[in-house]
């Protein structure tokens, strides 16, 4: 095993344990805990002017689904640049601002991009339910980007609906996501 190997795999140990800790933490806190109940999901949600329309059309059918949904622009089809929509929504997920974040550009690809570079956002570009489910259940993402000028608007619904419904799998999964986690953190480290 070489040392980048060794630090790696030294990484995905300590994000595993705190993982655990957190949701041991988090059970222990809830079981003392009255049951209240909780405000709608707030899901950040940004396009560029090749995703403005099909913005417009999910905003207020997200809020029939019960969900709080914060426009993040653009405000129009006049030419923006997509790297910026990108950014503001993955912030306001990692800020804890937003439960989530949808990004919408022409076809899905820059905005995943641009989003990933966020510390601790998973974006996915996502272009039919199967994709949509897995990255949910299989890669824990928290962004989904979707290229307007690759589905319709029935389509786009079908895959953020199956998105924000499916649940996280853990179990063997949460080995590989800390994979993912200690890559960025080894590169993060880097850059300090």
């Amino acid at each position: 095993m070489t040392p980048d190997e060794q630090e790696i795999r030294a990484l995905v140990r300590r994000i595993l344990l705190d993982v655990l800790a957190e949701e041991a933490d988090d059970s222990s806190k809830n079981a003392s805990r009255p049951a209240t109940p909780t405000a709608s999901p707030v899901i950040a949600i940004a396009s560029d002017h090749g995703g403005y329309e099909l913005k417009q059309r999910l905003i207020p059918w997200l809020k029939e689904l019960g969900y709080t949904p914060v426009d993040l622009g653009t405000a129009g089809k006049e030419s923006v640049d997509y790297p910026d929509f990108a950014f503001s929504a993955a912030s306001m997920v990692r800020q804890g601002k937003a439960d989530a974040a949808i990004v919408i550009d022409g076809a899905g690809i820059g905005s995943a991009m641009a989003a990933n570079k966020v510390p601790g956002v998973r974006a996915s570009m996502c272009y039919d339910i199967a994709t949509a489910r897995n990255a949910r259940e299989h890669n824990h993402a928290n962004v989904l980007t979707l290229g307007a000028g690759m589905i319709d608007v029935e389509q786009a619904k079908a895959i953020v609906k199956t998105w924000l419904e499916t649940p996280w799998g853990e179990g063997r999964h949460a080995r590989r996501v800390a994979k993912i986690t200690a890559i960025e953190q080894r590169f993060s480290k880097a850059n300090c």
